[in-house]
């Protein structure tokens, strides 16, 4: 999937396009993006980056990096996405102007959104307004139950599995690999220690089963209460791994929460109680939502 990052820098040429911000890429993302994929013209993302509330003044926890967003779009079949930088400049351009100047000027003729979806300065564009301007516009209907906010809910309380029914596939979180206490080596559970974009939804505290990098993860999220630790750490055990991921991006999939963090009576017990972890992960079901 090519990426632009100006209108400028796409051929105008007949294009379906999706409009939306689209963190997380759940099932209500996919419905609109896939109404674009199959419309038989060039399948397009317009998205924005940052998350447009943020700009506003609003803290918004992503569900997913601007990388990870664009993966999963590129894995729907989009074939460009233009990336508007969004600012307070931006929110000021009416919904006239950016119709003519972004979607008008790469050759859009069909624009698809989810219902309600509204744009440019004050939320005055809709798809009434573009459709007033010649363009065939589309309305995806929004999935029962499904949403970014709900979504959000699920994962600050550590329901990985019913939070995967809603995005479709399972709940992720991701950093770069960087160098951490070693203790897991010293235990025999050698972990990846993530940095985290600070922005990024973070799941409630414990451990998890997962995935990361083709192999199956016991993932700790929490402070290592056992060691008296303060500082959030996000954790992997690679599961049948022996390589080097410092200074590698890794996303994590989380499948299933097995248990709390806690501190042990001793470190025996903390040893045996990993054990446990890295056995409930080997037989651990990755969760596959409904479509």
């Amino acid at each position: 999937m090519n990426v632009a990052r100006s209108a400028d820098e796409l051929e105008a040429r007949p294009r379906a396009v999706a409009l939306g911000t689209f963190d997380g890429v759940h099932r209500g993302h996919r419905r609109v993006v896939e109404e674009a994929v199959s419309a038989g013209l060039h399948p397009t993302v317009v998205t924005f980056h940052p998350h447009p509330r943020t700009i506003l003044g609003n803290r918004v926890e992503l569900l997913s990096t601007l990388d990870r967003r664009l993966e999963l779009l590129d894995a729907l079949g989009v074939e460009d996405a233009l990336v508007v930088e969004f600012s307070l400049e931006v929110a000021k351009i009416s919904a006239e102007e950016f119709a003519e100047t972004v979607l008008r000027r790469m050759g859009t003729e069909v624009v698809v959104t989810g219902a309600g979806f509204r744009f440019g300065q004050g939320a005055r564009g809709d798809l009434d307004l573009l459709r007033r301007l010649g363009f065939d516009t589309r309305t995806v209907t929004h999935v029962e139950g499904v949403s970014s906010s709900g979504i959000r809910k699920l994962l600050h309380g550590g329901a990985v599995t019913d939070a995967a029914e809603l995005l479709g596939r399972p709940a992720e979180v991701e950093g770069v690999v960087v160098l951490g206490d070693q203790r897991g080596g010293t235990l025999g559970f050698p972990t990846a220690n993530l940095a985290v974009e600070p922005d990024l939804l973070v799941p409630a505290y414990g451990i998890y089963a997962g995935a990361a990098a083709g192999h199956r993860a016991a993932i700790s999220i929490g402070t290592n209460p056992h060691y008296g630790g303060d500082e959030r750490r996000v954790e992997a055990f690679l599961l049948d791994f022996d390589g080097d991921l410092y200074g590698r991006r890794l996303v994590l999939e989380l499948w299933e929460r097995l248990r709390e963090e806690r501190a042990f009576a001793s470190e025996a017990e903390l040893v045996a109680t990993i054990a446990d972890d890295v056995a409930r992960t080997e037989g651990a079901v990755r969760p596959v939502g409904p479509s």
